[in-house]
């Protein structure tokens, strides 16, 4: 059958989710989706019809006597896009509260049964990474990118009801704010035959800046000098870094959420991470029990109870020197170093937490010697007012600091590393011209997405990854 008559038009349900929320039972109607699965019996096909807009389908029942069998299974492939329209029937006797007795449809786009990669059966995370491009057709995707998307609406509704400002910073810089040297290069000279003085140095001033470009790593910097005028900023977008990482948590490039604060200190920047995590894990359970259920069920069995557990936990803190000393005294024998002054290690950060306190931890006081060259050190000159926030299954998901806010220190620790302190002269400025205490941290989207959904590898939770080996 063709399009439609005219009768359709009136009645407008864009979404299967609509139909489930209030159904029009006895109503003409049109529906549009993807097929899921079809079967036949020698009187009618089914078809499981699904939009995206809900993990459950919408069973379209497809009566041979108006819509030839023929017909049917020639076109109406797992996969196939179409339009279907008729009446909305009540079920009370079956799975399902109501089906489609469809009249008729439109085939929109066929998918070739031969060649079509998503077939009616169970396919692994890793398989479906290499068909990235499809893979949202599935509901394990579907429900990871709706929560994504939820996630990140609670983020901004979270800081604009507490009076943050939302500011864009750049993605272009000349600096590394981290100083780990992680950086994509950024330029239009060409590389094939990249200009040189006779020394040998790059001549940069033949490139678009005049000076070397990269892809941020974080938008911190720039978010610290806004704080300075607005108190309370928050960024998130995209960030970079070239960390030749094959594990599970690292991505070449990411979300970020960082806010900065004019006149918090540590103390009160570590509040504001735990209260924010938590809201975010509550707006998740609020609004998204369809998709948690379903992951908890697939892939994570201890999913809803660990996300009530988490917002319901007061954060165990401890000072690093107290973490080192818990893990000396674990009797563990662990992979890595837990002498003072070593990194903690995610066999560290999961021991903490898992184990020991049972609930997230917050690390504080690192060594000023494995932390970035804009932290406050403390009084001791051995550590500085940074603190990590820890969770089950994750390790690190914030790290933050109390910004060093006096002059002197920090542009000697910026020499102590080794900074080109020209690209930094903005920074320094803010020091110079009414400097406050100031604090700040960044969070993660796509590790406190593993943490929400219950997957284990940041590439199920980003739908377009890019890492050191592949760019989905």
């Amino acid at each position: 059958m063709g399009k439609p008559p005219g009768l359709y038009a009136p009645l407008v349900r864009e979404t299967i989710a609509d139909l489930y929320r209030n159904p029009p039972l006895e109503e003409r109607l049109t529906v549009k989706g993807w097929v899921r699965t079809r079967r036949t019996t020698r009187k009618v096909s089914f078809v499981e019809l699904q939009d995206g807009s809900t993990l459950k389908a919408l069973q379209v029942v497809l009566p041979h006597e108006g819509i030839s069998a023929e017909r049917i299974e020639k076109e109406l492939h797992t996969g196939a896009g179409l339009a279907v329209w008729g009446t909305l029937k009540a079920t009370p006797d079956r799975p399902q509260p109501f089906e489609l007795v469809a009249e008729g449809y439109e085939l929109y786009g066929p998918a070739d049964p031969e060649t079509y990669p998503l077939q009616k059966k169970a396919h692994s995370l890793e398989f479906l990474r290499e068909i990235a491009h499809l893979r949202a057709r599935t509901r394990t995707f579907q429900a990871v990118f709706r929560i994504r998307s939820g996630v990140s609406f609670a983020i901004h509704q979270y800081f604009q009801e507490r009076g943050f400002v939302y500011v864009h910073t750049p993605i272009l810089t000349p600096s590394d704010c981290e100083g780990a040297g992680q950086l994509f290069q950024v330029t239009t000279l060409p590389l094939q035959n990249v200009p040189k003085h006779p020394d040998g140095r790059v001549a940069y001033e033949e490139d678009f800046f005049k000076r070397p470009a990269y892809l941020t790593v974080s938008g911190q910097l720039e978010g610290e000098m806004l704080a300075m005028g607005l108190s309370k900023i928050y960024t998130f977008g995209p960030t970079f870094r070239a960390e030749p990482s094959h594990t599970p948590r690292h991505l070449a490039e990411f979300w970020m959420i960082e806010p900065e604060m004019a006149f918090y200190d540590l103390a009160m920047t570590m509040d504001l991470a735990e209260d924010f995590l938590k809201y975010l894990i509550r707006h998740t359970l609020r609004h998204f029990a369809e998709e948690l259920a379903f992951l908890t069920e697939r892939y994570e069995p201890s999913l809803l109870a660990e996300l009530e557990n988490t917002k319901e936990s007061a954060f165990l803190r401890l000072s690093y020197t107290e973490a080192i000393e818990i893990l000396q005294k674990s009797g563990k024998n662990f992979q890595f170093s837990t002498e003072w002054g070593s990194d903690l290690q995610a066999e560290h950060e999961r021991y903490l937490v898992e184990e020991y306190a049972q609930r997230p931890v917050i690390v504080y006081n690192y060594p000023k010697a494995i932390k970035a060259f804009y932290m406050r050190e403390n009084e001791d000159g051995r550590t500085v007012a940074a603190f990590d926030v820890l969770f089950p299954r994750i390790g690190e998901i914030i790290g933050g600091s109390q910004r060093e806010e006096r002059y002197d220190k920090l542009l000697q620790r910026m020499q102590e590393v080794g900074l080109d302190l020209f690209a930094y002269e903005h920074y320094l400025d803010l020091r110079r011209y009414g400097s406050v205490p100031h604090s700040g941290f960044g969070l993660g989207l796509e590790r406190l997405l593993l943490f929400l959904t219950g997957m284990t590898n940041v590439r199920d939770v980003i739908p377009f990854f890019r890492t050191t080996d592949q760019m989905a």
